[in-house]
């Protein structure tokens, strides 16, 4: 079986399962299970702490697992990316007090409290500075400048209230922008199995991030209707019983729908209808 490592709390949890359902596998009914085999697909998952994952799938003890990239790369395990997945977004950023650093050379020498000592250690040795020493601490990096343990916080930025509510600001560009991500050990051959998981996962992802448009238009305006719907490689075009009119199916990003279907009206197209897309294969 192919052995999975699932995230079993935090922000990557009921994101990493409803993917994983959607993509028809099994997921625990009972938040206290760790181990949950679905023999029907060949696969068995394992729901470990968030952190823990890369370290997991580095080692060779589960073959695949679903974590932040800023949790990888953190790790120094010997697990890579192998299919991003687009929930979990985040970014990772300095701040310090308001009006005081701008510039990430201003860290040299100062000291830096964070939750990812390795990432922010490696990015600022790639930028040619030396703090004077980076803090690990596991929560509220918010708060480690005014209680005296670092000049600078390096940490997860979604809307920055948190760090403005702390009397800080950020500055300097992202460290590191993160997501959820599938990651599977760098120096091995792909597990048997690999591949189906990776193609549900990826007709998930395309149908959330695709709707199917069909309409009709007059015959003689369909090439520039087209223009407008390509699709993924090219539209089914049909002519109807009224030889004058045409029906055309393609795929649009869901977020440009409204935007297509009012480029269509404007060209001559009518009947236009938007189906969702439970799942696809490419």
């Amino acid at each position: 079986m192919l052995r999975i490592a699932v995230p079993n709390k935090g922000s990557l949890s009921e994101p990493a399962a409803a993917i994983l359902k959607e993509a028809g596998y099994r997921q625990r009914r009972d938040s206290r299970e760790l181990v949950l085999p679905d023999p029907d697909n060949d696969v068995e998952f394992f729901f470990l702490r968030p952190r823990d994952i890369a370290v997991y799938v580095g080692a060779g003890t589960v073959d695949v697992g679903i974590t932040g990239r800023d949790l990888m790369l953190d790790s120094e395990s010997d697990a890579v990316e192998h299919l991003p997945l687009g929930f979990a977004r985040s970014t990772f950023r300095f701040a310090a007090t308001a009006g005081g650093i701008a510039t990430v050379g201003e860290i040299h020498g100062r000291r830096v409290a964070t939750s990812y000592p390795v990432l922010v250690t490696a990015y600022l040795r790639e930028h040619g500075v030396t703090p004077s020493g980076v803090v690990r601490l596991d929560g509220a990096v918010e708060t480690a400048i005014r209680l005296g343990v670092a000049d600078v916080i390096a940490d997860v930025v979604e809307t920055g209230t948190t760090l403005r509510a702390a009397g800080l600001e950020i500055f300097g560009d992202p460290i590191l922008r993160s997501e959820a991500v599938l990651v599977r050990r760098s120096d091995v051959e792909a597990p048997a199995g690999l591949d189906v998981l990776t193609r549900r996962l990826q007709g998930v992802l395309t149908a959330q991030q695709y709707v199917l448009m069909d309409y009709d238009v007059p015959s003689n305006l369909v090439e520039q209707a087209v223009a407008i719907t390509p699709g993924l490689e090219s539209p089914t075009v049909s002519p109807l019983h009224n030889g004058d009119w045409s029906a055309v199916r393609a795929m649009v990003r869901r977020e440009e729908t409204n935007r297509v279907m009012d480029s269509l009206y404007d060209v001559g197209a009518r009947a236009i209808l938007v189906t969702s897309i439970h799942a696809c294969r490419l």
